[in-house]
């Protein structure tokens, strides 16, 4: 009968011990699915103020001002225009008396 006892006192215990780790690890991975969880949100809204900004400095009219501002260029008029057909120049068919061969 004392060996009995013995013996379910130590599985008792024995449980006990592993029900505690089991809620520890079980905590642990609840705060690590928190963290996760979070981070997820914050990378989603990066991502979202990311596309805005591609958006913006992707935008016809500011590539149009810092192309005519910053690099000078302008729109090439039709007098100025040079088409290439079969490996000859010619004139710009757009022009007052049509193409010349």
């Amino acid at each position: 009968m004392n060996r009995l006892s013995l013996l379910f006192a130590i599985v008792l215990m024995l449980s006990a011990i592993s029900l505690v780790t089991a809620r520890y690890q079980s905590r642990q991975l609840f705060i690590a699915a928190e963290r996760a969880t979070a981070r997820t949100q914050e990378l989603d809204i990066e991502w979202r103020r990311l596309q805005l900004e591609r958006a913006e400095l992707a935008r016809n009219a500011r590539v149009d001002e810092l192309a005519r501002n910053d690099l000078q260029m302008v729109v090439p008029r039709p007098a100025g225009t040079i088409y290439i057909k079969d490996n000859r120049v010619v004139a710009n068919p757009f022009l007052k008396g049509g193409a010349k061969p």
